[in-house]
């Protein structure tokens, strides 16, 4: 289990990070609110703990960022208050679970393994196909064993097709499913995604088209388009 700790008193950050990895546990700290999105763009955790008050934006602004994002990462928030209020706000916003300061570092350890455990039964199914292994729920692709770094929009199109299981995906489907309302349906948007996931992927090519129709995962079935 990798978590992030968002918590601006160095020392409890520290504390909680060096008890963590005791657990085996590993932690990684963010003291205010811009490095916390930072760490959040470039690493994938199981979970986020957020002190509420800190400089930048706020573990509140934080939860908002991780729930728009769709990712699913589950929220432990900490705060000194002990109001039902404010743990009814915290909720509100996305929050996960609770815990007030002071705390004991045994109970952040239950807590943070029971929302790993709840996650886990929530997961979605790791899909395999044609030597890729692509893992919706950490977002994370290989190819061969080779791993494949993909920007949100060309992840999105590859877990349509390969969901798909070589069935054939027209491009307004995956613009459908891979954009949002707002897209314009005479775009090459889709085209363009598609050729650069081709390059992404590697040789030999493993994206199909169909001529008129779409595209889809080559399975070894029938040639290459």
């Amino acid at each position: 289990m990798r978590v992030l700790i968002v918590e601006d008193e160095p020392y409890l950050a520290d504390a909680i990070r060096d008890g963590l990895r005791l657990e085996a546990i590993a932690a990684d700290t963010a003291g205010d609110g811009d490095t916390a999105l930072e760490l959040l763009s470039v690493n994938t955790y199981d979970i986020a703990v957020l002190d509420r008050d800190i400089p930048g934006p706020s573990g509140d602004e934080i939860a908002r960022h991780i729930v728009a994002s769709g990712s699913g990462l589950p929220i432990l928030m900490l705060t000194a208050a002990d109001r039902l209020d404010d743990k009814a706000t915290g909720f509100g916003l996305g929050a996960d679970d609770y815990l007030t300061k002071p705390f004991e570092l045994k109970e952040l350890v239950l807590r943070l393994r029971a929302l790993d455990r709840r996650r886990a039964h929530n997961r979605p199914p790791v899909h395999e196909i044609a030597g890729l292994r692509l893992d919706p729920f950490r977002r994370e692709v290989y190819r061969d064993g080779r791993y494949v770094a993909l920007t949100r929009k060309q992840f999105a199109v590859l877990e349509v097709l390969v969901a798909a299981r070589g069935g054939v995906i027209s491009a307004e489907e995956l613009l459908e499913r891979a954009w949002d309302e707002n897209a314009d349906p005479f775009t090459n948007a889709v085209r363009i995604t598609v050729s650069v996931l081709r390059k992404r992927l590697g040789e030999p090519g493993i994206i199909a088209t169909v001529p008129g129709v779409g595209y889809r995962i080559d399975t070894g079935d029938d040639g290459r388009g």
